[in-house]
């Protein structure tokens, strides 16, 4: 296998698919630091299409998944038939809430003014959609979709979900306000229609669909599409699937997902961005992070790297998104507990997170026990 990308949903999407038994080798481009003590990371430009075409035949690659968005949207998916596609203009940051007029106008003029390349030579004005946010995802091989466990992302860079919109500092599944038949009616409604349409145009998707949802009042509003695994949603999806990810993946591909079933932890798992001082804008390359093995030497955490580079035996910060750090537990408030003590035995002063990720969850479970309390 050929896996493409550098961040965290790429060490999440490694980690998880290295302990399959399908697995010959597994080979990633670029890599990072976390992954290259698990598969072979090659010095391959996702950006040379025919380079990647070269290496897929040289190397034998029966499967390449692909992860973050730029390679889709230059056109690989088109040169290699067999993948999970991932499309998306501004990695998740070209959001913009904006509370006053003046703040739209800003945010329309930085649009235009270059501030996400070519993703901003077009902008959509929508509706401000109030609710609570969730991400839905599912395998799709053409006429059958799969739906996977749900999660619900941090978009805010600060406590309180203040701040500037991110790629993501932290998630947590499942998502708390994704009923059973919630779920079921995101399927019936978005999902499989969408699916439907698709093949009765005659452009049948295979890949891995990600509704972006916001809900209120028990009703789901769409807010976009993606076709990739979300980041940092794929490092709890991956902590908490107890299934073979390789097959399922193979069935996509071949159009035989009704064959597959998937099984789920029912132990929640959160994940906690630990992102560069001044992410999403400016910020240094270099800055040595310390305590990385005593921080996963906890049994329920997995740390998933996301923008680093190892220089001799120092592992370095190499991106805005750094290390996500995972746990799971019997509760979202234990999973919290471990992933925090964790982050604690990391020293990494050019860093900064979020203290309060899976608050509406660890919220909704202290309302519960108050229920029962009474």
């Amino acid at each position: 296998m050929l896996l493409l990308g550098s961040g965290g949903r790429e060490h999440a999407l490694a980690w998880k698919l290295t302990r399959s038994p399908l697995l010959d080798r597994l080979y990633c481009a670029p890599g990072n630091a976390g992954i290259a003590l698990i598969a072979s990371c090659i010095p391959l430009d996702m950006g040379d299409q025919d380079a990647v075409c070269r290496f897929c035949k040289q190397e034998g690659i029966d499967l390449v998944v692909i992860g973050p968005e730029a390679p889709l949207v230059a056109g690989l998916a088109e040169k290699l038939p067999l993948v999970i596609k991932a499309d998306g203009l501004a990695a998740g940051k070209g959001v913009t809430i904006a509370q006053t007029l003046r703040e739209a106008e800003a945010a329309i003029d930085a649009c235009f003014a270059g501030a996400f390349g070519a993703g901003g030579a077009e902008l959509v004005i929508e509706e401000f959609l109030e609710g609570e946010e969730a991400s839905f995802f599912a395998l799709i091989d053409g006429t059958t979709a799969l739906p996977l466990a749900t999660a619900q992302d941090h978009k805010r860079a600060f406590d309180g979900d203040r701040g500037p919109n991110t790629g993501g500092m932290g998630a947590c599944s499942p998502a708390p306000i994704m009923t059973p038949a919630l779920c079921r009616r995101v399927m019936a409604e978005i999902i499989e229609p969408t699916m439907g349409a698709m093949a009765e145009a005659g452009t049948p998707f295979k890949g891995v669909l990600y509704a972006g949802l916001m809900i209120k009042d028990g009703l789901p509003k769409l807010i976009e599409y993606n076709v990739r695994f979300g980041d940092p949603e794929c490092q709890v999806l991956m902590l908490r699937l107890k299934s073979d990810l390789l097959p399922a993946l193979i069935a996509t591909a071949d159009g035989t997902l009704r064959d597959i079933e998937l099984e789920w932890s029912q132990q929640p798992a959160l994940a906690v961005v630990m992102a560069a001082q001044g992410y999403p804008g400016a910020y240094a390359k270099g800055s040595e992070i310390k305590g990385l093995d005593a921080a996963a030497a906890d049994s329920h955490v997995q740390i998933f790297h996301a923008g680093t580079r190892r220089e001799g035996d120092r592992i370095v910060a190499d991106g805005g998104r750094v290390l996500d750090v995972a746990a799971s537990g019997k509760s979202v408030s234990e999973a919290r507990a471990h992933a925090y003590a964790a982050i604690d035995k990391i020293d990494w002063p050019g860093g900064f997170y979020r203290r309060d990720i899976g608050w509406r969850a660890v919220g909704g479970e202290a309302a519960a026990q108050t229920v029962v309390g009474d």
